[in-house]
C-alpha cells in the first residue's frame, strides 16, 4: 500500500534561515503519526507545506496521492486541519459552526444536515449543539474543531498541538475521540505535540525534528529502547534535541501558547 503522506528532501528557507532541511518521511494510511521537536524545529513549517499554505523552497511531497505543488486543490479537498489557535466562532452555536464548515466544503444541504448530527453525536456534543461555543469548556471546543475538520470526511487529518491548555481529563477525552476517528473511518492523523505522554499514548510512530532536520524516527518503544533500558520518550526527546524543550521558545511562542491556553481554559 503506497504512503498517504510522503516527502522527499523537502526544504523551506526564509531568507538566510533554513526552517526545514531535507525532510524525507512517509506515513502509511490509517496511521497516527507524531511530529515532535522543540519550538523552532520546523514542525509547523512542515505542516504548512503539507497542507499547501506554504510552498517548499525545494523538494517534493504528496498527500493522499496528490502533489502539493501541482495539485494543491486536490490536496486541500483530501485533508482536514485543526490549528493550535481557536478556529470555532464563539458567537455561534456548535451546530452553526458545523454548518458553515459544511458549506465551505460544498456538502449538499440534505447530506450536510445528517453529517452535522452524526458529527455532534460522535464527538459527544449533541446535547449542547444549540449552545453558543463561548460557553464551552476547552475540551468541548477542541472536539468541535475536530468535528469541523472531519465533516467532509478527509483522508488525512492534521492536528497542531491538539490539547494545548487542556486539563488532564479533557486531554484524555480528546485522545479517545482521535483514536475513534482512526478506528471508525481509517483516518490518517499527523499531529504535533510537546506532550510526550500524548505522543506515547496516541502515536504508532513518531519523528523528532531538531534545527529543521529529522533526527529520529520510529515507534515510541523502539526509540526509547535505543536510548536506554529504562528510557522514556521524554529521555528520547532530550537525547536527540539536547533538552531544548525546556527553553520554551521565543517570546512570541510563549505569548501565543499562553493566549491559547487562556482562551481554551
Amino acid at each position: 500500500m503506497p504512503p498517504i503522506i510522503e516527502t522527499d528532501l523537502l526544504r523551506r528557507e526564509f531568507g538566510s534561515v533554513t526552517a526545514v532541511e531535507g525532510l524525507s518521511l512517509s506515513v502509511t494510511p490509517g496511521e497516527v503519526f507524531g511530529l515532535l521537536g522543540p519550538n523552532g524545529a520546523g514542525k509547523t513549517t512542515t505542516i504548512k507545506m503539507l497542507i499547501t499554505l506554504l510552498p517548499p523552497t525545494s523538494g517534493s511531497a504528496r498527500v493522499a496521492g496528490h502533489d502539493i505543488l501541482r495539485e494543491p486543490r486536490l490536496v486541500r479537498r483530501s485533508i482536514g486541519y485543526v490549528p493550535q489557535l481557536l478556529s470555532s466562532d464563539g458567537a455561534l452555536t456548535a451546530r452553526e459552526n458545523l454548518d458553515i464548515s459544511g458549506r465551505l466544503y460544498h456538502i449538499p444541504t440534505a447530506e450536510r444536515k445528517q453529517r452535522i448530527e452524526d458529527a455532534l453525536a460522535f464527538m459527544g456534543l449533541a446535547d449542547v449543539a444549540g449552545n453558543l461555543v463561548r460557553t464551552f469548556s476547552g475540551g468541548m471546543i477542541r472536539r468541535l474543531e475536530i468535528a469541523q475538520a472531519m465533516l467532509h470526511r478527509p483522508q488525512v487529518l492534521f492536528l497542531d498541538e491538539p490539547t494545548v491548555g487542556l486539563d488532564p481529563t479533557a486531554r484524555r477525552t480528546v485522545w479517545e475521540h482521535v483514536r475513534g476517528l482512526r478506528d471508525r473511518d481509517g483516518t490518517t492523523i499527523l499531529l504535533t505535540t510537546h506532550y510526550m505522554d500524548e505522543a506515547s499514548e496516541l502515536c504508532e510512530r513518531v519523528g523528532i525534528m531538531h534545527l529543521g532536520r529529522l533526527v529520529a524516527l520510529g515507534t515510541p518503544e523502539s526509540l526509547a529502547a535505543d536510548v536506554g533500558p529504562t528510557a522514556t520518550l521524554d529521555d528520547v526527546f532530550t537525547f536527540y534535541t539536547g533538552g531544548d524543550v525546556d527553553e520554551g521558545g521565543t517570546y512570541r511562542d510563549v505569548a501565543r501558547t499562553r493566549r491559547t491556553a487562556r482562551r481554551l481554559g
